[in-house]
């Protein structure tokens, strides 16, 4: 046999070829114009120019519009009535059915709310079809038009039937100034523990009405300190008629002008 005859190669096709490798280059997009493209950096770019734009109308909004003060938290002011933010009100709503609150404030509180946004969680896993049109899904489309339109009317109720005008009287900040603490009459109002209801800077409280900008004559809140009014008994003040003019003229000082 000569040389060279009857020799033949054999090649594995499952070995790929190392002239046949290609570099890791982005796949081409041309073929799908206008409907796809890489997510990076076309994609996400895009992304990041429309955030900014939200971010930087979010910040003008918050510095032309500021938020709303009210005034200090006060604990002991079992009478004010607090109101959350507008996206849940609809659940401040519901608290106030008799079926929510009072002994059922827990299935108001918690159950409720928790099996609404524990189905809404569980809904891609819940509803799997691969129809994206809302007419071949009328089961999950029929839950949320029904989670829709529950949050409106709830929503809705909670500002129709509102307080405004006492919710804004009760958390109102009110104007005060610094009064003398080192006065005769500010040390007469220490001894008398009038401070403790109306407070060290004369504000008051949920227990005492504000001594400051009153429109009384020093005989006028003198007859009060001893006699009482309201809420307020007879016979706190417990000091001498000179102690009690100092209190009166104190607190005279710091009336409406």
């Amino acid at each position: 046999m000569h040389r060279g005859k009857g020799m033949k190669f054999v090649g594995d096709s499952r070995v790929p070829a190392l002239s046949m490798r290609k570099p890791n280059i982005p796949k081409d997009y041309s073929e799908y114009p206008g409907k796809t493209e890489a997510f990076w950096p076309n994609f996400l770019l895009k992304e990041w120019m429309v955030g900014s734009v939200f971010l930087v109308g979010y910040l003008c909004l918050t510095v032309a519009h500021p938020s709303p003060l009210e005034r200090i938290a006060d604990p002991t002011d079992t009478g004010y009535i607090p109101l959350p933010d507008w996206y849940f009100l609809f659940l401040y709503q519901l608290l106030k059915y008799s079926y929510a609150s009072g002994p059922y404030t827990t299935i108001g509180a918690f159950i409720m709310p928790g099996l609404a946004f524990g189905s809404l969680l569980l809904a891609p896993f819940l509803d799997r079809g691969p129809e994206r049109r809302p007419k071949k899904r009328p089961v999950a489309v029929g839950f949320m038009l029904l989670a829709l339109a529950a949050t409106v009317f709830l929503t809705w109720e909670s500002v129709a039937h509102h307080d405004w005008e006492a919710a804004k009287k009760q958390g109102a900040i009110k104007k005060t100034v610094e009064v003398d603490k080192n006065a005769d009459g500010y040390k007469v109002m220490q001894a008398n523990t009038c401070l403790t209801c109306h407070g060290d800077n004369l504000q008051g409280g949920a227990a005492a009405p504000q001594l400051q900008g009153l429109t009384l004559k020093p005989e006028e809140i003198a007859k009060i300190a001893k006699e009482g009014r309201g809420k307020m008994p007879a016979g706190v003040f417990k000091g001498t008629d000179e102690e009690l003019k100092k209190l009166s003229e104190y607190i005279a000082q710091y009336n409406k002008k």
